[in-house]
């Protein structure tokens, strides 16, 4: 069970295909614009009702730009989710009723466990982002740096009771309807806390190594990679790669932005002045670019693109940097809001990105000047080579069956 955006259900549906080779049947509960991402997986397709993008691309949800920093835009998208979580209360519990276990992303958690308890199912945690509270860095949906140690565990608390309110009025109805006996706000994620439920977590240790200061039951398990269906690029595409040296991927994903067109220009100003070629995937943003260097793409599968490309230039949506690290190529981050400061400095420190760029203070030069050292400092691409084998050389899958087989699924 999982709610978002594409990069908060892509890896689900590898993770589902996997489980699903072990011979588990899988189902998974997400909103029914991503159906088509499960299409030859062998996973099967609950559909939630809420479409993010609308709810992004609404007066509400665009205005998430209007916040200039991490807390601001946690408590504008925690008052927008709370609008929307009621509507998917139904179909959650119907899905829960036709299974025997439930892996609940972090977006759910909360509101899933409530199901589970109430139906006396066995679940765990399936997190793409570290959300527990630790010293050694500050909640990563804050947008990355640090508050001191103290403080970064302090926020870490504070973040996750901001979640909680999300669920505020969801879990008390929940518990209610499935015959629980009510409960304060927090005290099911103390409860959480104390009996060690198990959260694994879809990211590698060799990017974020699991914190000294976790409880026994957190797991970091290495990523979940989307399942392609399609992994052969369209001539058109394939075409425009071979017509000359490697070219430039810049995508923004499921990130919406104020002004697509000035961003546009700024983009393809910032390779031609680099002297590069440019792949522009228009995503939800919806990014274009025009000229014989440059071609606009739609939805294509990273794992067959981002390896062809010279460096790949993105918001750092958790998804979006696992791919980038697994092909093997240096990056330009381009943080919007929420974990992309996070993984944006994540990468920088690994020595795969010269430098982030954030969307708000992107220039023409800025973004030109990270190009130029990213794809001819020879250091970059040799570390993102040297960590892409070692990321691929991971299965952070088999922690998450053997849990699932524990549990007696």
């Amino acid at each position: 069970m999982t709610a978002g955006s594409r990069g908060d259900v892509a890896p689900y549906t590898g993770l589902g295909h996997r489980l699903g080779r072990a011979g588990h049947e899988v189902t998974l509960v997400t909103h029914g614009c991503f159906e088509p991402l499960v299409a030859g997986s062998g996973v099967r397709f609950h559909a939630l009702p809420v479409d993010p993008r609308t709810e992004l691309e609404s007066p509400r949800g665009r205005g998430l730009h209007r916040s200039t920093s991490g807390a601001g835009k946690l408590v504008r998208v925690v008052e927008l989710a709370r609008r929307l979580v009621g509507r998917m209360t139904d179909d959650l519990v119907a899905a829960a009723r036709e299974s025997d276990v439930l892996l609940l992303s972090a977006s759910l958690a909360p509101l899933g466990h409530a199901v589970a308890e109430g139906l006396r199912l066995p679940s765990m945690g399936v997190y793409l982002q570290p959300l527990a509270p630790t010293r050694e860095f500050a909640p990563p949906v804050l947008g990355g740096g640090s508050f001191g140690a103290p403080g970064n565990r302090l926020t870490g608390h504070g973040v996750n009771l901001a979640v909680e309110r999300v669920f505020a009025a969801t879990v008390p109805a929940v518990r209610a309807r499935l015959g629980l006996p009510p409960i304060r706000t927090g005290t099911a994620r103390r409860t959480r806390e104390r009996r060690l439920w198990p959260v694994h977590h879809g990211f590698s240790p060799l990017v974020v190594p699991r914190p000294r200061d976790w409880r026994p039951g957190l797991g970091v398990c290495g990523y979940w990679w989307p399942y392609d269906a399609e992994t052969r690029l369209p001539q058109e595409l394939r075409d425009f790669i071979e017509a000359g040296p490697p070219p430039v991927f810049v995508g923004l994903g499921s990130a919406t932005v104020p002004d697509a067109g000035r961003l546009s220009a700024q983009i393809v100003a910032a390779l031609r002045r680099a002297g590069l070629r440019g792949v522009i995937q228009r995503g939800w943003g919806g990014l274009t670019a025009q000229g014989d260097d440059m071609l606009s793409i739609g939805e294509v599968p990273h794992s067959a693109l981002f390896p062809r490309m010279a460096a790949v230039v993105h918001h750092a949506g958790a998804g979006t940097t696992a791919a980038g690290l697994r092909a093997g190529v240096p990056a330009v981050p381009v943080p919007i809001q929420f974990d992309e400061g996070f993984w944006s400095a994540r990468l920088v420190s690994l020595g795969v990105a010269p430098a982030a760029v954030p969307l708000r203070r992107l220039t023409v030069e800025a973004l030109s000047t990270a190009l130029l050292r990213a794809t001819h400092e020879a250091s970059y691409s040799e570390r993102a080579r040297t960590l892409g084998a070692r990321i691929r050389a991971e299965d952070g899958a088999t922690p998450v069956l053997d849990a699932v087989t524990a549990l007696g699924g």
